[in-house]
């Protein structure tokens, strides 16, 4: 197994990226944001966001290089340049289009050179040159093509087929050398050296070229590399070489040749095939593999070893000793000579669960679910196995004595003859005791995961407890611990971490180090103390560790940015050894990283703004431009901020912090989320801030933005004027409405006290009108009073004169003249026409028109019947009509009931009813 620890490597999978599986060639801008020609087009990555812009004509980008402000980029059957717009997109123009005749059917441009201010663009046919001032074109055309060109600080080079190397002079061709060795092989990449270049090839490795004598440049790896077909190459800024082959991965050569690196697909790279390379600023090597894009972190200060072979297995221990580093695995005990690239052995015997490593007295200890075994070298003596051995202290004052702490209590190792060996086990005290620390009184602290927390008092022999305490409190947790440090027992868990004060025996929570859990989330309560006498704690973004101030009894607090997910560690059974001084190995699932403390500092990286995107409420997003300030309408006030700092550590996370001026008060708690979002912004003028830190150190810019949202229309100034134009000309309305509508009801006042008054005049009349009527009727009904008496009394008058007659004729026997007279002067006086017209001249002036409207009725009414009529009306009866008549009360009767017939009344109508309503 070779056990070379590797740079971290970086993956991104098509599926991250969202284009082609191959990319061609690589490059860098200012702002640091990585282009890729892929098969797909132009892919961007600003160290946070993918994004793939097309290529113009469908086909697979071949090549791509940053020039300046501009990226130009070449395709099949054409080439040009990407420009920054104000949004942050990339725009194409083409620069092929202006000599579109003169391009070859069928022709690709595979790679782009700078040399001045000329810019060339090779394809297997031709090399085109661009003048940028002039905006002209030259084109070379060597009769076989050209295989590839190469560039160095003053020349510009290309290999033809079967012809050798030309340099460029003067617009064209000049044969630098046609060895036999450079037309037959191709030539991948060549380099300026002190004394001339220095050519790689194909498949014949390293060639120097000194004038025109070639000689081999050999190196550890010449026969690999002639049996890996490399494709690309790359010198790096440390004088270095990078070699992409096309299927054994990745070689890095020292400047001498030394082999520095094989990094392979058992290695971690994603393919073996490795089409392009590109070394960035921050000397991150860049892989364009067959199947996916790598990033090589070669100046990290973390490296990783990783089994992918499954053979070494998940590490939970790790000790250098004696020259030798052991790593201790669920598989067993491994070791290897320190700081080789040989192979990690088994030791035997050892096969199982290692727990722990423990250097005392000059000799290893190994805790295994076994027993424990001392280790000589490679070898592996076991000295107890009644139970699994979780870890080893040495006892105070005992320097031949060790407790150990098994699956199944605590047992006393000791020194014999110069030999360990198993004494005893401390009776009374059964439970696991995977934590356990001593302190100064033979008291014995031990941490159970399911139980809590116990202090065992032993006696001096360390044979038997003679009393235990369970603590109520602190409680038991989830991957909790207990472990010495500076002279005070610690435990964590997930509630915090806790100190034993010595004088009252109880633990009390510290703030310091409980502050780690309540800042980032809980994910283990492991404490590690290292030969340093530093403390190390794990939790979900981060790696802590404290250590002893010089200066005052405080802890110094450092913090490593490594978040749990990326170390790949068992939670709960943590383990970071210290093999030198500031080299620090993490045990992990597959493997194991070194970490080198003293390197962990970064250049000052910058954080910039990247995309800003407004929308309406459920509608499509919209860019808007970066360079200047936002004005947003009141409806466009849905904002999204991506941001980035083009970084691309596998091991380091950037944390960003964001304030919206206007909006909020504070910042906001550092994440590693690098977009945010607003929603329904309330209009008004806004400043975005955002900053970062990287590897715990704030960046020293801050990226701004500055925006409006708008009012709406119906709220701006103009509409506010409106507004009050409006309200002044609708006062002046209501006003003059109001002055219309109370002098129309001044006018309907009077109108109706006038109306009123009439009413009240009317009544008046009315009330006159009626008294005038009543007193008509008053009259009327004298006047018929006086005519019905005064018929009266013509009827007594007439009754008198014809009782008078009626004595008179019973002495006129006697024939007494004088008798006869007056009978007749009665008979004169009793003459009913004149009785007659007397009341009818009356009962006219009582009663007008009377008998003219009952004749006008009934027509065939007789003056007899209008009499009677007439007499009914004054509602005289029978008896009082008779003696008006001249005749019996008998006959009054017959003439009514003849008036009935004639006026044809039915039967339930009265006569005098009827008469009396006419």
């Amino acid at each position: 197994m070779f056990s070379q620890e590797l740079p971290p490597i970086v993956k991104y999978p098509s599926t991250i990226y969202g284009a082609g599986n191959q990319s061609w060639m690589i490059s860098q801008d200012d702002q640091n944001y990585l282009y890729f020609a892929n098969n797909e087009g132009l892919l961007e990555y600003n160290g946070t966001n993918w994004k793939l812009y097309p290529t113009p004509n469908e086909t697979i980008m071949r090549s791509v290089k940053v020039i300046d402000n501009k990226i130009y980029t070449g395709c099949y059957m054409n080439f040009g340049y990407w420009t920054r717009q104000s949004n942050g997109k990339l725009k194409y123009t083409s620069l092929s289009d202006t000599i579109k005749n003169k391009i070859l059917d069928d022709e690709q441009f595979w790679n782009i050179l700078k040399y001045d201010q000329w810019i060339l663009f090779q394809s297997l046919n031709r090399i085109y040159i661009y003048d940028t001032k002039t905006k002209n074109f030259k084109i070379i055309s060597p009769k076989n093509g050209v295989v590839k060109s190469f560039s160095t600080k003053t020349s510009i080079y290309y290999q033809t087929t079967n012809e050798g190397l030309f340099e460029i002079e003067a617009g064209r061709g000049k044969l630098i050398s046609d060895n036999p060795i450079l037309k037959k092989y191709t030539i991948v990449n060549l380099y300026s050296i002190d004394d001339g270049l220095l050519i790689q090839t194909q498949l014949d490795g390293f060639y120097k070229l000194t004038g025109t004598n070639l000689t081999a440049f050999k190196t550890d790896v010449d026969t690999a590399l002639k049996s890996s077909f490399v494709y690309s190459s790359q010198r790096l800024q440390n004088g270095s070489y990078a070699l992409g082959t096309v299927s054994n991965g990745i070689f890095i050569l020292s400047a001498s040749g030394e082999l520095n690196y094989h990094i392979s697909q058992s290695k971690g790279l994603s393919n073996n095939t490795a089409l392009s390379l590109f070394e960035d600023r921050d000397q991150n090597v860049w892989v364009g593999l067959d199947n996916g894009i790598n990033c090589i972190n070669l100046q990290t200060p973390v490296h990783s070893f990783t089994d992918d072979t499954g053979v070494l297995g998940t590490v939970y221990a790790s000790k250098v000793h004696n020259g030798i580093l052991y790593v201790g695995t669920n598989q067993g005990l491994f070791c290897k000579k320190y700081q080789s690239n040989g192979d990690f052995k088994f030791i035997n015997g050892t096969k199982g669960q290692v727990w722990s490593l423990f250097v005392y007295d000059n000799t290893l200890f190994c805790g295994h679910d076994s027993g424990t075994f001392i280790i000589d070298n490679t070898a592996a003596k076991n000295i107890f196995s009644g139970s699994g051995t979780w870890k080893f202290e040495p006892v105070p004052n005992a320097k031949n004595q060790l407790l150990q702490g098994n699956y199944y209590g605590i047992s006393v190792l000791e020194k014999i003859n110069n030999q360990w060996q198993f004494r005893n086990k401390i009776q009374g005290f059964d439970y696991s005791s995977r934590y356990f620390e001593i302190a100064n009184t033979l008291e014995v602290y031990v941490s159970h995961e399911y139980k809590g927390i116990f202090r065992i008092q032993c006696d001096k022999n360390l044979l038997k407890t003679k009393q235990i305490y369970a603590y109520p409190s602190p409680k038991k947790g989830k991957n909790a611990s207990l472990v010495q440090f500076n002279n005070s027992i610690y435990y964590a868990y997930k509630e915090g971490i806790f100190k034993l004060n010595p004088k009252t025996k109880q633990f009390e929570k510290d703030k310091l180090l409980s502050s780690i859990f309540e800042k980032d989330e809980y994910t283990s309560g492991k404490l590690i103390v290292d030969d340093s006498n530093r403390i190390w704690l794990f939790s979900k973004n981060y790696i802590h560790y404290f250590s002893a101030s010089k200066l005052s009894n405080q802890l110094k607090q450092n913090v490593i940015p490594i978040p749990a997910s990326l170390t790949n560690s068992m939670l709960g059974f943590e383990n970071i050894t210290q093999i030198s001084k500031s080299t620090y190995l993490i045990g992990t699932t597959d493997g194991y990283y070194i970490l080198n403390i003293e390197d962990l500092s970064f250049k000052n990286y910058t954080i910039s703004i990247s995309e800003i995107l407004i929308n309406k409420q459920n509608q499509t997003l919209n860019d808007v431009s970066l360079n200047e300030e936002g004005s947003f309408k009141s409806n466009e006030n849905n904002i999204t901020l991506n941001y980035t700092v083009p970084e691309f550590n596998k091991y380091i996370n950037t944390e960003y912090q964001y304030l919206l001026e206007g909006f909020q008060n504070d910042w906001s708690e550092w994440s590693t989320k690098s977009s945010v979002n607003f929603k329904n912004l309330s209009p008004g003028k806004y400043t975005f801030r955002v900053r970062a830190k990287f590897a715990n150190t704030i960046l020293q810019n801050t990226a701004v933005y500055t925006f409006v949202v708008l009012k709406p229309w119906y709220l701006t100034n103009l509409a506010g004027f409106i507004y009050l134009l409006f309200l002044l000309v609708l006062a002046y309305f209501i006003n003059k409405a109001y002055r219309n509508f109370y002098q129309k009801q001044k006018e309907k006042l009077i109108e109706e006290n006038n109306l009123l008054l009439e009413i009240k005049e009317l009544e008046n009349e009315q009330q006159l009108m009626k008294l005038r009527n009543e007193q008509l009727s008053q009259d009327v009904d004298n006047k018929n009073r006086e005519l019905a008496v005064s018929t009266m009394s013509l009827n007594s008058k007439n009754e008198l004169l014809a009782f008078i007659k009626d004595d008179l004729n019973k002495n006129t026997q006697d024939g007494n003249k004088n008798i006869k007279s007056v009978i007749r002067t009665i008979d004169n006086n009793i003459t009913e026409e004149d009785s007659w017209k007397i009341f009818k001249e009356a009962f006219d002036n009582a009663d007008k028109d009377f008998l003219k409207r009952i004749k006008l009725q009934h027509p065939l009414l007789t003056p007899n019947d209008l009499r009677l009529c007439a007499y009914l009306r004054l509602n005289l009866s029978s008896k009082e009509i008779a003696p008006l008549f001249n005749i019996s009360v008998r006959s009054v009767e017959i003439k009514r009931y003849r008036l009935r017939k004639k006026m044809d009344l039915q039967h339930e109508i009265g006569l005098v009813e009827y008469i009396l309503a006419v």
